[in-house]
């Protein structure tokens, strides 16, 4: 097959697709959230609550897409910039948007840039990464090289969600709190940016089976893989 037409594994990229899926929805459930913010703020509340479930979905897509393509061995160019715009989308633009609508909007002069910053330092982690791969280079398994902006995003989800259960129940507001999310978010901004070498969990195997049994079983997975991923073209 010629490098003009890529090949497209089925299931992995399927993931992908659930995974930009659920940035998506996440986004437009800020957008909701925040049209009727002042107006009806429990309303607003339901909103941004479903976005942060909507990006963790997003993480969980993430970590099956990349799971299956090596099992499967169907890395391939395709998927890796198919998985780097769904990642913006997904674990840049919704978590920026997110924090700004619920806490960086009480910064009107500077809430708006330390999102972007945010946001461009993801782009240029992704953008990293994928040059780095396309050279040759990114080939250990056990590091990273800059924090992954899904693990950022997680992050940013959860501490939000918390933030908004345990103080904006009541109150709709959370308070002094609010001052810990600008801080986090530079911080991962600039972590995502370095070149720090971080662990990485892709080749940790969970169970704890005998060699082989686990080489069967490996190969029956990657058998059904590859049967559920049959390539096709653009």
């Amino acid at each position: 097959m010629n490098e003009h037409h890529p090949k497209i594994y089925l299931l992995p990229n399927l993931m992908t697709a659930g995974n930009l899926f659920c940035g998506f929805t996440a986004t437009l459930k800020i957008v909701q959230g925040a049209l009727i913010q002042w107006s009806s703020p429990d309303e607003a509340a339901t909103l941004f609550h479903a976005a942060v479930w909507f990006i963790l979905g997003a993480c969980i897509f993430d970590i099956l897409d990349g799971r299956l393509a090596r099992l499967g061995g169907q890395d391939s160019p395709f998927g890796r910039e198919f998985d780097s715009l769904a990642d913006i989308v997904s674990f840049g633009v919704a978590p920026a948007l997110l924090v700004y609508r619920i806490v960086l909007i009480n910064f009107p002069r500077v809430g708006w840039i330390v999102a972007f910053v945010y946001l461009v330092c993801g782009a240029l982690r992704l953008a990293r990464f994928n040059t780095m791969a396309a050279n040759g280079g990114e080939r250990d398994k056990t590091e990273f090289t800059g924090f992954p902006i899904p693990a950022a995003a997680g992050l940013i989800a959860s501490i939000t969600f918390f933030m908004l259960w345990w103080f904006g129940e009541k109150e709709h507001d959370i308070g002094r709190w609010k001052w810990v999310l600008p801080p986090l978010m530079l911080f991962l901004s600039v972590m995502m940016f370095t070149r720090l070498r971080y662990p990485s969990f892709k080749a940790i195997t969970w169970r704890a089976r005998p060699l082989m049994k686990r080489s069967r079983s490996r190969s029956r997975e990657r058998a059904l893989i590859s049967c559920a991923s049959w390539p096709f073209t653009v």
